[in-house]
């Protein structure tokens, strides 16, 4: 099969330091290159990967610290990447609503994976004008703001089986990783950290856009003797920080639409502690592979009880559930359905592509791939 796999330029495939929406394309390039697929990979420059690679910039557009312009070559990878790539069975493009316009003119089939929330009110209807176009979603719950969305199916993240080592006993240490974001709510990571009387490390970037939050309400919290602020990791490092650590704890107070570090956790064995926000009652086994919380308390009395969690259990669901070779291969399942249903389109007459359309279209991809089904 033909792929074009369409990232975004913000950070290259697959990132330096943060970027999930970034490795996870790269995760999908190489596993369905190591299938026999021919694919291309439309992403900056700097970008390192097996299959056919499309540069539109030099480098990832958040290394560019002189002055220019962003979105010169976002149009330029819209049009290179969806308007115009039609030597594919089928595109795949990973930039969320902004690759419409050019995928309902594009005679080749584009999927896009949402990698955000969908929650948010200025949302509805770019997907309403869109609705025609096929989606997927990184859980069931991110469906939940657009249950009437042409949804194609929901496939999971994974990672390469080898990525993460299985760590069988930890370092006596809590984890924090991601943003230091308010929706991450770092802060009451700290407090449970502090109120547990367990050491907290916090390997977190801090986002130009969260640079006042940071300074106003995290980092007068740093200066107490169990918390440690050590920054952005690499890949590399996040081995051994989430792999000593005896637990991965998530206060996150937002829909969480998937949450890659805690599969990440899970391939180190290493349990999770985490709120019940979106995603993770999907993600996480409770009592099984960490526990799902609903207040501070219980997140403080979970961390008294993660030593119950047995940490094989952690890695088994991870080699089950989350692996990159079981996600690629949802992924072809998904192209080969698409396809079949757009033959089956072309094969009827008289079907000029037209706003009218967009409704049958999405009434006929429900029939080929379930509503809500997981692939």
């Amino acid at each position: 099969m033909r792929i074009a796999q369409v990232a975004p330029l913000w950070e290259s495939v697959p990132p330096k330091l943060y970027g999930g929406t970034e490795r996870i394309v790269s995760y999908i390039t190489e596993e369905l290159v190591a299938l026999g697929h021919d694919v291309t990979l439309f992403a900056s420059g700097d970008s390192e990967t097996t299959a056919q690679l499309e540069a539109i910039c030099p480098q990832a557009l958040r290394l560019n610290t002189g002055i220019f312009n962003r979105d010169a070559p976002l149009m330029m990878l819209q049009e290179r990447g969806l308007g115009s790539a039609t030597d594919f069975d089928i595109i795949h493009s990973h930039l969320d609503f902004n690759g419409f316009p050019l995928a309902r003119r594009n005679p080749v089939p584009v999927v896009t994976t949402l990698h955000g929330r969908l929650d948010l009110p200025e949302l509805e209807p770019v997907y309403r004008e869109f609705s025609e176009m096929p989606l997927v979603s990184i859980s069931d719950s991110q469906r939940r703001p657009l249950p009437w969305a042409s949804w194609a199916g929901t496939v999971y993240h994974g990672l390469p089986r080898n990525l993460y080592t299985f760590q069988p006993q930890s370092g006596g240490y809590l984890a924090f990783l991601g943003r230091t974001a308010p929706e991450k709510r770092p802060d009451q990571a700290i407090e449970i950290a502090k109120r547990a009387g367990i050491p907290l490390r916090i390997a977190a970037k801090v986002d130009r856009a969260d640079r006042t939050y940071f300074e106003a309400e995290i980092e007068p919290l740093l200066d107490h003797p169990l918390i440690e602020f050590v920054g952005e990791i690499s890949d590399s490092e996040k081995d051994e920080f989430i792999g000593n650590a005896m637990a991965l704890v998530c206060p996150y107070d937002w829909p969480e639409p998937f949450g890659l570090v805690l599969i990440e956790a899970f391939a180190c064995g290493t349990p999770v502690i985490a709120y019940r926000r979106g995603s993770i009652p999907e993600i996480v086994n409770h009592g099984v592979t960490g526990f799902i919380c609903e207040t501070v308390d219980e997140m403080v009395d979970a961390v008294g009880q993660v030593s119950r969690i047995d940490r094989k259990q952690c890695r088994a669901a991870f080699d089950e559930r989350f692996t990159a070779d079981r996600m690629a291969r949802d992924y072809v399942a998904l192209y080969e359905r698409l396809l079949l249903d757009d033959g089956a389109m072309q094969a009827t007459p008289s079907m000029p592509f037209e706003r009218s359309n967009s409704e049958s279209f999405k009434t006929e991809s429900h029939k080929v791939f379930g509503r809500g089904r997981h692939v």
